[in-house]
């Protein structure tokens, strides 16, 4: 059955029937066609309503990637369910309040995590059924018909994408099917801005080239799940990886003739770089012509380093968020002064705004926040306080989605983005945003990581300090990391306090657990 609509489960069975042959995922020892996953993702969507799942119930998936996680994803799309992305180093706490926020009332679960489950299932009263990967759940899909026999569905179901809450409690970010595949899922073309008339369109796009991609996020994180679901639409083969290794990532690149790797940020390019320093001629990367980040910051001593051993690969940096889907994508070059976050072409419903939501002129350095318009979030699910504070329509009538990014717009027309205003640092008035400080540290030869954080100073309300992981044999000193940035920023973003790690605390998306950081900082100083 050809798609007609732009809902993302009628989308994947579009592919599925135009390339069903046609390999689809590889993970481990487990590879699948186009076919043979919608057989299998037919079959848990016929377990699932068996259960009482059906329209507009919330299913979990609590799992490291493996192809149950995208099997699961397109049983529930196909019930015009909703499935919710389950942080997998959650503590128990954490998992209740997701449990109860998200009103789950089906969980399909890895083995490794069912003790927490339990843990917390007492206090989830409307999760009644728990599917376990494994027997279990081979056993629910051979007992139920691989025919895909479900009713019609509609642009206006719902996708939820959990934040990753490394500010504060995770929030769940409420889309249209149509607005997320505008927003995230290739329905507008980043580069040349062409709005998709038809769903074909796809199948068109995969017809004249599809290419084998390699995602190293997490599926719980919005970047992976996009880089699967839009490649889905357009006949990619798709390689997974439980967890991120970056030996097992350039071995795989070769074994699977990957073309795009994508990545998030430094947590991921810096050790991919140093192990490909280290064992320079280890691996065949000649079937590779991209790279893509995202969602994390990139700084540009990486970006110069892999310019250098890939010079003929395109390498991107592109910013969004969960909230605002993607708003801008930039092609990688050499020495671009340090001057915050990555630096992009916005699309064209991507503006800067000052706190009176007025477009702010480009070149003036003056600062604003990020502002999106166009396909949006319904807001945040059950936080009308929330969805009012950022999902904000303007005097003309206009609704953008404010996040809280700042940013600024340069005379060219790009947009820097400095970071999120919730972990700005307020020194003596002046504000300070870690990306650029961070940007700065990991510039210098003897820093593998950092996070810049504020704290508390008699004087100037917040100060600038540093939680650094030094390279293996070094121990940079203050005074040394202070001298190197005064060379790429201003002096009153320098850090005044230095707290060193054996490691920086990540999500599994690559993005600084500020919380941590700023705990960590505060125990040393007063210690």
């Amino acid at each position: 059955m050809a798609a007609t609509t732009f809902n993302l489960a009628d989308l994947f069975e579009q592919a599925v029937d135009a390339w069903p042959d046609r390999d689809y995922i590889v993970c481990g020892d487990t590879r699948l066609t186009y076919g043979e996953m919608d057989a299998r993702a037919n079959q848990l969507a016929h377990h699932l309503a068996a259960q009482g799942i059906g329209p507009g119930d919330h299913v979990g998936i609590y799992a490291l990637n493996c192809a149950e996680w995208v099997e699961t994803l397109w049983a529930v799309f196909k019930l015009r369910a909703v499935w919710v992305n389950i942080n997998y180093r959650y503590v128990e706490d954490e998992l209740a309040y997701i449990f109860q926020n998200a009103d789950l009332k089906a969980l399909v679960v890895a083995p490794e995590f069912v003790a927490h489950v339990e843990g917390v299932r007492p206090h989830s009263p409307m999760l009644t059924h728990v599917l376990v990967m494994g027997p279990a759940y081979e056993e629910a899909l051979a007992a139920q018909s691989p025919i895909r026999d479900f009713g019609e569905r509609s642009n206006d179901d719902i996708y939820i994408l959990y934040t990753g809450g490394t500010t504060g409690m995770p929030k769940g970010v409420v889309w249209r099917h149509q607005d997320v595949l505008m927003a995230l899922g290739g329905g507008i073309d980043l580069r040349s801005g062409h709005v998709m008339q038809d769903p074909t369109e796809f199948i068109e796009k995969g017809n004249a080239f599809a290419m084998t991609s390699l995602p190293t996020m997490p599926l719980m994180h919005g970047a992976a799940q996009w880089s699967v679901m839009g490649g889905s639409f357009t006949g990619n083969r798709i390689i997974l990886m439980d967890r991120f290794d970056a030996a097992e990532v350039w071995r795989l690149i070769e074994a699977e003739r990957v073309n795009l790797l994508m990545i998030t940020g430094d947590a991921m390019a810096r050790p991919l770089m140093d192990e490909m320093i280290a064992h320079p001629d280890a691996r065949d990367t000649s079937s590779m012509f991209a790279i893509s980040s995202t969602a994390a910051l990139f700084s540009q001593g990486l970006k110069d380093a892999f310019l250098d051993t890939f010079p003929n690969i395109v390498i991107t940096d592109s910013i969004g968020s969960s909230e605002g889907g993607a708003n801008g994508i930039s092609m990688v070059t050499r020495g671009t002064p340090i001057q915050g976050g990555p630096t992009v072409t916005a699309i064209k419903e991507t503006i800067v705004v000052d706190d009176d939501l007025n477009p702010i002129p480009a070149g003036t350095g003056q600062i604003g926040r990020l502002a999106r318009s166009g396909n949006l979030p319904l807001g945040y699910y059950k936080d009308p306080e929330k969805t009012a504070a950022t999902f904000i329509t303007a005097p003309d009538g206009k609704r953008y989605v404010i996040p809280g990014d700042f940013a600024r717009l340069e005379a060219d027309g790009t947009i820097t983005l400095l970071g999120r205003g919730s972990v700005c640092i307020n020194s003596g008035g002046e504000k300070i945003f870690p990306e650029e400080v961070e940007n700065a540290l990991k510039s210098h030869p003897e820093v593998f990581d950092a996070v810049v954080i504020g704290v508390p100073d008699e004087r100037f309300g917040e100060t600038v300090a540093a939680v650094v992981q030094p390279r293996v044999g070094t121990a940079p000193s203050l005074e040394a990391l202070q001298e190197h940035c005064r060379g790429h920023i201003a002096g009153y973003k320098v850090p005044r306090r230095l707290t060193m790690v054996d490691a920086i605390v990540r999500s599994p998306a690559g993005k600084p657990d500020y919380r941590w950081a700023k705990d960590t900082a505060l125990a040393d100083l007063n210690s």
